[in-house]
């Protein structure tokens, strides 16, 4: 592909430019790595690295222009200078147009919250396609082009890989595409110069404080992507959740409620909660889903109201409801040979925790016991260790504290620090066992019949991040493998 670089700086407003812009353009990127002959380079001042020193680099593997904040103090012959306010913005207009305004040519909505945004964006997307339509998803565990699937590297990508994303979805004829919003993704306005047709507040707990430092700072960034959103685009937020009302507040787009307690654009009720799934009435009309927990009822309430809103018929919404099933990692449920239940959860916030043994304890048969194996990611916010292990104590029978990722944090010291929110009293039922293995082997072991065992934090996730080296591990195929024990010694 080329463009004229005069068409790539349509939308940019240059403050200087140093050179010819009627030159072909044969790639643009972010990146110094990948600079070739004819690219244009977006220097970016990013947190940890200022790209501005590769410039020498990029023009010596053939870049023909380059958009920077500061000229560099040597001007190459033969090379565009555009200097530029901010280059995160620039780089977003100038991918948006390389792409072909991808965005544009597809009903895009987007889901934010800390909890729930990727069971409800690939719901969405999975209603999409039960409704007759291709669509696209891009979602913290990954990407989907049609009916393509590729692991995400990240919850919200950059600019470009965002726009080569959606602008492939538009080239494999989809018509919708659904996408989790992370708050790091509207600080670094990540999002800048996408049209979204519709936004999805699901809800708002501590998470992320490492990186926002305060809760109204992590609101206040969740909130961008609301203020952003354009007129005739709708913005659908949990009313039960107070933080609601506050992505309201600036809109452009109409405003709808979800609830399953108060009057709502969209009204949800649990009838009969199950193991194995739930009845549900949804603005009167009642439902049969594959979902555990009044956290999955919201997920497919906004579901619902996001159906709706893009004009589907709710009586073909209704019925596909029942069709839809679980997302990898997101209360998996996995039935021992000895006749307790294994879940698989994501849950790796004191708010998410709380929702998943509440749902198990709403379900638990009578003489059951949960035991809950969890721990706590290292180099994220530490504050939170210690409330993740007092709420998973005060909730389970037996808690197993264990290594989650401790990426470049020893192990051991996370867990002291879970160790000092288990209040005295349930200190008797709580072991801590470093090695993740072996922590889910000894919860199933301590398991009867009639027992769930939750092994929480990673879900999806098939690795364990150690020292900067992710380690293949996947919480399912360790129960899998206790199950397969098992099976073999109640045939001996």
């Amino acid at each position: 592909m080329t463009k004229k670089l005069t068409q790539l700086l349509t939308s940019v407003n240059p403050t200087k430019v140093v050179g010819d812009t009627d030159i072909d353009i044969t790639d643009v990127l972010n990146d110094s790595r990948l600079a070739s002959e004819g690219s244009l380079f977006v220097a970016v001042n990013g947190v940890a690295v200022d790209a501005h020193r590769f410039i020498p680099d990029v023009i010596a593997a053939g870049a023909r222009a380059i958009v920077c904040e500061r000229m560099p103090e040597q001007l190459n012959e033969g090379v565009t200078y555009v200097q530029v306010p901010d280059s995160v913005i620039a780089l977003a207009h100038i991918a948006d147009e390389w792409f072909d305004h991808p965005s544009k040519h597809l009903r895009l909505v987007g889901v934010t919250g800390t909890n729930g945004k990727t069971t409800t964006a690939t719901l969405l997307y999975e209603m999409a396609r039960l409704m007759g339509y291709k669509a696209g998803l891009l979602s913290t565990v990954c990407n989907i082009i049609d009916t393509t699937a590729t692991p995400a590297k990240q919850t919200t990508p950059d600019h470009l890989t965002l726009n080569r994303l959606l602008h492939e979805m538009v080239e494999a004829g989809c018509d919708y595409a659904f996408m989790e919003v992370s708050s790091h993704a509207c600080v670094q306005r990540r999002i800048e110069g996408i049209n979204f047709a519709g936004g999805i507040f699901t809800n708002l707990t501590r998470d992320h404080l490492d990186f926002h430092k305060t809760v109204d700072n992590y609101i206040a960034a969740k909130k961008m992507f609301f203020d952003a959103l354009p007129a005739g685009s709708f913005a659908l937020v949990n009313a039960d959740d107070k933080v609601g009302e506050v992505m309201l507040q600036n809109t452009r787009a109409d405003k709808y409620r979800y609830s399953l307690r108060t009057v709502a654009d969209f009204k949800g009720r649990i009838v009969e909660p199950r193991l194995d799934g739930t009845t549900l009435e949804l603005n009167g009309q009642q439902v049969e889903v594959l979902f555990t927990g009044r956290f999955n009822a919201y997920n497919l309430l906004s579901v619902y109201g996001a159906s709706v809103l893009l004009g589907w018929k709710p009586s073909e919404v209704l019925v596909n409801m029942s069709l839809l099933t679980p997302v990898a990692g997101r209360f998996q449920t996995m039935q021992s040979p000895r006749g307790y239940t294994a879940i698989v959860d994501y849950a790796h916030t004191p708010d998410a925790l709380v929702n998943v043994l509440g749902a198990i304890r709403d379900v638990l048969g009578k003489g059951g016991h949960i035991i809950t194996v969890c721990g706590c990611g290292g180099n994220r916010d530490a504050g939170k260790r210690p409330i993740m292990a007092r709420e998973a104590s005060l909730r389970s029978d037996r808690l197993v504290l264990t290594s989650d990722n401790p990426r470049n944090e020893d192990p051991d010291s996370i867990l002291h620090e879970m160790e000092a929110g288990v209040p005295q009293d349930k200190l008797a039922n709580t072991l801590t066992i470093t090695d993740r293995r072996q922590a889910i082997r000894t919860a199933c072991q301590l398991a009867q019949a009639g027992d769930v065992v939750l092994v929480a934090g990673k879900g999806h996730e098939d690795y364990q991040e150690i020292k900067g080296v992710k380690h293949h591990f996947d919480d399912r195929e360790q129960i899998e493998a206790v199950f397969a024990d098992e099976k073999g010694n109640l045939q001996h």
